[in-house]
């Protein structure tokens, strides 16, 4: 692909760098009114007062394209992204807006943007796993100057740190991305449900453990790492090998062999809790609506929690990171669209997507405001106590389809205690040799 660099000259030195944007959708279409004020600064911030004042008075008129996941813009979910869009609108008179809305889901940001770099939004939402990808195709726009300034204020370091690469930023944070556990209160006790084979003992527990964003967090459990500690040293590679490896396959061994574990495949998970044949199930904010309604009244939900393994109790810990929303550096006002993705991003749109979406804020002080709901404590819990930030180095993509694979290979009873070092260790070699130049 052909990749280019726009630079745009504006009075108040807004976003530069990348380009944005998410795949082709047929859209729907609004005008609306709005204008500058003094938070639109992104990128250089460090123009003077008056200049930035200036460039605020400057009537603009264009068309903004946005793209978001289809749920964002559905009226059974109250059109969050038109609501907000519509609401800027009104806040800003001197900008002249008209709104094309586009479909794209955060994950899939990467590989459409990729695809046309020039033809993409100018304002999408993107999972920060994306960054790398959208950063070496020049199509995500570093921020600067207030935009900086509110999303470290706004946000714990670790979401700060999942939107940042060599020490800029390149989003707005509006959600944490991770899972937990889902389970029926009539089955487990509060008690219970720290600890997963104390569960299964007990009653039906359903896991994806085909899928590979799931099935690490046992490894990482017993020591195991992807590149390095932090997840940011791409040298150190991912040490799924030793000892402290064989044991937990040895551990899944047993697990997926154990009578009362059901692999979580096609919302069999899901369908299990509707109909009784499950008790508990791993998935994130995206299902609490529909465990809410299989559950009912015995609606619970908890952190991870421990996996015995050797006899020693030890934390299950997931992939996390955040959903932000980024910026096209080629559109045409990048003052607006960075005004725009302040905005959706912002506590009062994280609010209306909590409220309409179950879409959990990171916003702190928002958060502080939420107290007695327990997906919102479900899931930060899990951000901060049981949960590890996702790598996004560029040789993170070895990993998906070796961890796959393996995860599959368990439930088909390929992998047994008998060959559980030879598959462990071929599983780390793939992981770590995986086509990636």
């Amino acid at each position: 692909m052909k990749k280019k660099v726009v630079s745009i000259m504006m009075t108040a030195a807004l976003a530069v760098g990348m380009l944005a944007g998410c795949g082709n959708s047929d859209s729907g279409s609004s005008n609306a009114a709005s204008g500058n004020d003094s938070k639109s600064t992104s990128e250089a911030g460090s123009t003077s007062a008056s200049a930035s004042n200036a460039a605020e008075e400057e009537e603009i008129t264009t068309t903004l394209t946005v793209w978001s996941p289809s749920e964002d813009q559905a009226s059974d979910s109250g059109e969050w992204l038109q609501t907000m869009c519509n609401q800027f609108a009104e806040e800003h008179p001197s900008w002249h807006i008209t709104f094309d809305y586009g479909v794209c889901a955060e994950s899939d940001a990467k590989d459409t943007v990729t695809q046309d770099v020039e033809g993409a939004a100018d304002v999408y939402m993107f999972a920060n796993d994306n960054l790398t990808s959208l950063i070496a195709a020049n199509g995500i726009s570093k921020l600067g100057g207030q935009t900086v300034e509110e999303v470290k204020e706004n946000n714990s370091q670790a979401i700060v740190d999942s939107v940042s690469v060599d020490g800029d930023i390149y989003g707005v944070p509006f959600t944490t991305n991770t899972w937990f556990m889902y389970y029926d209160k009539s089955a487990f006790t509060e008690d219970e449900v720290k600890n997963l084979d104390t569960m299964i003992a007990k009653d039906k527990i359903s896991f994806p453990i085909t899928n590979s964003w799931y099935i690490a967090s046992f490894y990482v459990a017993n020591g195991c790492t992807l590149f390095g500690e932090d997840g940011t040293d791409e040298a150190a590679g991912v040490d799924f090998e030793g000892d402290k490896a064989k044991a937990v396959t040895d551990y899944l061994v047993d697990l997926v062999n154990n009578p009362n574990f059901v692999s979580d495949a096609d919302g069999s998970g899901l369908s299990g809790l509707r109909d009784g044949s499950v008790k508990a199930m791993f998935s994130g904010s995206w299902d609490a609506s529909a465990v809410k309604e299989a559950l009912g009244d015995n609606y619970g939900v908890v952190q991870l929690p421990t996996v015995t393994i050797n006899g020693e109790e030890k934390q299950m810990k997931s992939f996390s990171g955040s959903k932000a929303i980024g910026v096209n550096p080629n559109c045409e006002y990048p003052q607006v669209a960075v005004a725009l993705a302040r905005y959706l991003g912002s506590a009062d749109a994280q609010k209306a997507h909590y409220e309409l979406r179950n879409v959990v804020p990171c916003n702190e002080e928002l958060l502080s405001q939420i107290t007695d709901d327990a997906l919102v404590t479900a899931q930060n819990d899990t951000f901060n106590n049981t949960s590890i930030i996702q790598p996004f180095v560029k040789n993170m993509s070895n990993y998906w389809t070796p961890a796959e694979n393996f995860g599959k290979s368990l439930v088909n009873g390929e992998v047994t205690h008998d060959n559980a070092a030879e598959m462990t260790e071929k599983l780390n070699t793939s992981m770590n040799t995986s086509a990636v130049e």
